[in-house]
């Protein structure tokens, strides 16, 4: 893709909203953007689709997604770049190396911060241990406690990252296993509840480390329309607060753009995720202001 048609077709998509509240009047040469990509679902998907595909011919791959990024981070030098779980399982090259290469290319992407999904369990919570010297990036996980585990330690609940003068907290939160996957696999891994934990995440992001942006990494799927009792991204969105963007996974819940959802306060936050497989990349400009007041657009761009 043309970088000057990849520009036209990001803009075509996306729309500018206020968040917390109140949105930008105008752009100054003050105004501070950050940029954040992301992906979910990528299943080991290391080549793209093949011509013949049925549904995805020439599409994904990590090749040409990290053309992209590069691409991007030319543009905008703050960049994040970020995954929201279940990067294991779905090709050979997870059955042949175990999640060593899929840990290797996300690290020469430079990723910065990883939540962890079901399948990344599928080698076992030994098996994830094993592969993590391979992974250049952090994970989080707030609603895991591993403490009892060989994780314990090397999964925080969040980040803090610094662009620009704007101060960035990421935290993670996970799906709930039992059920899902085999105890044996996850062992001695507790779930804790994600609307109560993000409440304690919010208070210590907003509260305590005063951070300009805040950014959940979910793995509990976007919406279950015939279970709503289930912990969703939109029940979370809706019954939180300082939360500014969710990326969402788990459900391979295709969006064009991300959606506006009226928090506990009654102000607009978002809530984006891109699908599966490694098929569209996401990206999501945050704009601030002298006062830090800020507004977002974003889109799902077509690897």
């Amino acid at each position: 893709m043309k970088r000057r048609d990849f520009l036209q077709h990001t803009l075509a998509a996306s729309t500018l909203i206020g968040l917390g509240g109140t949105g930008l009047t105008s752009f100054t040469p003050s105004t501070k953007k950050i940029t954040v990509l992301h992906t979910n679902d990528v299943h080991s998907h290391i080549d793209p689709f093949g011509p013949d595909d049925g549904r995805n011919p020439n599409q994904g791959g990590v090749a040409r997604r990290a053309s992209l990024i590069n691409s991007i981070r030319k543009d905008n030098p703050n960049t994040l770049l970020l995954d929201a779980g279940d990067i294991f399982q779905g090709t050979p090259y997870f059955n042949y190396y175990g999640g060593e290469l899929e840990f290797k290319l996300m690290s020469m992407l430079k990723y910065d911060v990883a939540t962890i999904g079901n399948h990344d369990f599928d080698n076992s919570i030994e098996g994830l241990y094993a592969q993590l010297p391979h992974a250049k990036f952090d994970f989080v996980s707030a609603n895991y406690d591993f403490s009892n585990t060989v994780l314990d330690t090397h999964v925080k609940p969040y980040k803090i990252i610094i662009k620009d003068g704007i101060k960035i907290g990421i935290f993670g939160l996970g799906v709930k296993l039992q059920g899902l996957v085999d105890k044996n696999m996850y062992k001695e891994t507790v779930y804790l509840d994600p609307t109560e934990t993000s409440q304690e995440m919010t208070k210590i992001l907003k509260d305590d480390e005063q951070c300009d942006l805040i950014i959940c990494l979910s793995h509990l799927g976007y919406h279950y329309k015939n279970h709503p009792e289930r912990p969703s991204d939109l029940k979370l969105a809706a019954a939180t607060k300082h939360i500014d963007l969710i990326i969402g996974g788990h459900t391979h819940t295709f969006l064009k753009k991300p959606t506006i959802v009226k928090n506990l306060e009654g102000k607009n936050m978002l809530v984006n995720q891109v699908g599966c497989y490694g098929i569209n990349l996401g990206k999501i400009d945050f704009y601030f202001d002298g006062n830090k007041n800020k507004s977002a657009n974003g889109t799902s761009i077509i690897v």
